[in-house]
C-alpha cells in the first residue's frame, strides 16, 4: 500500500465534450464556481499533489495553479493516454501512484483515493448497481512503460488494460457519487455540495 505522500492525482479533462456541443466540460458552470474547480478541490484534500491533464491553451486553468499536463501520444487516444500523462509526471515528483478522476464527475467520494490506494492498483465500482468506472483509478507509476506500449498498439478501453494488468475493483456504496455530466441536462440536475 502506497503511503499518502506517495500519491498524487490527474483530473482528466482532455475529452472533446461532444455530447456537450464541443464545450469544455472543465470551465462549465457548477454554483459559484467552475465543474474543474470543484474537482480539484475535493481530490486536492485526498492527495499531496494535483495535476490536470488537458490539451489546447493551459491559461483557461490558470486560477487553479496547477500543473497542466498534455498527452504524449497524438490524435486524442482517451483517458488512458492521461493516466499515462499523470503516471510521468508522477516519476518525476517521485509519486508511487497516481489517482485519476474525471472532470465531469465532481461529487466522487471523499474517500476516494484512500480505499483506492488500499488496493494498490485499483480501479472503483459502485457496488449497488455493479458498474465499474475505470476514470476513477489508483496507478502504479511504474507501469508507465506498459501503458505507454498499449497505447501504442491501439488500447483505448482503461477497464480491460487495468483489469488485464491486474488491478482490483473497488466498491464504494453508491453509484449516485459517480454521476457525471455528459449533456446540458446532467449539469442541471446536479447541486452544488453534492
Amino acid at each position: 500500500m502506497p503511503q499518502p505522500h506517495q500519491i498524487c492525482a490527474v483530473i482528466l479533462a482532455g475529452g472533446r465534450g461532444t455530447r456537450m456541443g464541443g464545450t469544455d466540460k472543465a470551465l462549465l458552470p457548477l454554483g459559484d464556481s467552475r465543474m474543474i474547480d470543484h474537482v480539484a478541490t475535493r481530490i486536492g484534500r485526498q492527495v499531496a499533489r494535483v495535476a490536470i491533464n488537458a490539451g489546447g491553451n493551459a491559461a483557461r486553468f490558470a486560477p487553479l495553479d496547477l500543473p497542466v499536463l498534455p498527452d504524449t501520444l497524438p490524435d486524442f487516444p482517451g483517458p488512458l493516454a492521461g493516466v499515462l500523462a499523470g503516471m510521468e509526471w508522477g516519476a518525476g515528483i517521485r509519486a508511487s501512484h497516481v489517482i485519476s478522476v474525471a472532470v465531469d464527475t465532481p461529487y466522487f467520494p471523499d474517500d476516494l483515493a484512500a480505499r483506492l490506494a488500499a488496493g494498490g492498483f485499483a480501479i472503483a465500482r459502485s457496488a449497488d448497481d455493479g458498474r465499474v468506472h475505470p476514470t476513477f483509478g489508483c496507478w502504479p507509476v511504474a507501469l508507465r512503460d506498459d501503458l505507454r506500449a498499449a497505447l501504442r498498439r491501439g488500447e483505448r478501453k482503461m477497464g480491460r488494460w487495468a483489469m488485464e494488468e491486474g488491478a482490483s475493483v473497488v466498491d464504494f456504496p453508491q453509484a449516485a457519487a459517480f454521476h457525471n455530466i455528459n449533456r446540458p441536462e446532467d449539469l442541471s440536475s446536479l447541486s452544488p455540495g453534492g
